[in-house]
């Protein structure tokens, strides 16, 4: 496993770190005992770094995170959770309620602070009271010892500058934006190396568009999108290669994220994706996958507000 700095936080992160939001039954239902195998396992691979939310699966991927670490030292991970998205459309970025929301985290993952914080999913709401009344709660907890470093993430690109043009952060999330279809977070990487913030690029398989599992009902993808990506994995199964290693290899190896966030949840997974990691599929295919991909190139979907877009 390598290494590498997050940003000016100090702290070095696993190139390939734990997204937990499998763990809520985001792509099915994940049994506590698969969820314990899994988290073990990437643990002793050297991923030290696991995200989560109340959000997944409404607080279940909390929960089952925080157990399957039980027994693991503090000091042998980082812990990443959110505040302010509490279910489909519950929204509440209130200091209040952001303050509570962090007490009820803790205690779900059996620590007494995480070491990233972030408001989760932005773009949903108005962003000036983010700023102005959410993030300076988030600071004093921060103060208080029980968020090391605090930050936002969302889909939209547009939502990192107009935060961090009138705040400091510690660290930003970006999902599906460094994928073999879509590689938009590049343009805005110089921009967030200037502000120092680390960059962890969430979703590198497009919650699942690069994999051959079925979408779930609730993906944005537009129809053209989707129709690309089928060919894509088509193409890839007529040379025997699977399309998610090609997705991760590419994030890897040709983004410049802090690093790549892979929503993970059973030990068959986490054995998969390992394997990935020591091995490589040739620079010949990922160039006929992206040239199959062209037409749909750096097309995203709307998310949140029209204006935070």
């Amino acid at each position: 496993m390598k290494y590498r700095a997050l940003g000016r936080t100090g702290i070095q992160v696993s190139e390939l770190s734990f997204g937990g939001s499998s763990l809520g039954g985001a792509f099915g239902e994940v049994t506590q005992a698969a969820a314990d195998e899994a988290v073990g396992m990437a643990l002793d691979a050297g991923i030290n770094l696991f995200d989560t939310s109340p959000h997944y699966g409404v607080t279940r991927a909390e929960t089952a995170l925080g157990t399957a670490l039980r027994n693991r030292p503090r000091d042998s991970y980082y812990l990443s959770t959110k505040c302010g998205q509490y279910g489909p459309g519950n929204f509440d970025f209130s200091p209040e309620r952001v303050t509570r929301s962090v007490e009820e985290s803790l205690q779900r993952l059996r620590t007494d602070h995480v070491d990233l914080l972030f408001c989760h999913d932005i773009e949903f709401v108005d962003i000036q009271p983010i700023i102005n009344e959410t993030l300076p709660a988030l600071f004093k907890l921060k103060e208080q010892g029980k968020a090391r470093f605090v930050g936002v993430s969302g889909f939209p690109l547009k939502i990192f500058p107009t935060v961090l043009d009138q705040i400091d952060l510690d660290v930003i999330l970006a999902y599906c934006h460094y994928t073999l279809q879509n590689q938009r977070l590049t343009a805005l990487l110089p921009y967030l190396r200037e502000k120092g913030v680390g960059v962890i690029n969430a979703a590198p398989l497009g919650m699942r568009l690069l994999s051959n599992k079925p979408l779930p009902d609730w993906h944005p993808a537009q129809p053209e999108i989707r129709e690309a990506m089928t060919q894509a994995r088509l193409f890839c199964e007529s040379k025997g290669v699977d399309i998610a290693q090609l997705a991760l290899e590419f994030a890897l190896v040709t983004g410049q994220a802090d690093t790549t966030l892979l929503g993970i949840a059973t030990p068959d997974e986490v054995e998969r994706n390992l394997r990935y990691l020591s091995s490589s599929i040739s620079t010949e295919i990922r160039a006929e996958v992206l040239q199959i991909l062209e037409p749909v190139r750096d097309m995203v979907w709307r998310s949140g507000k029209a204006e935070n877009n």
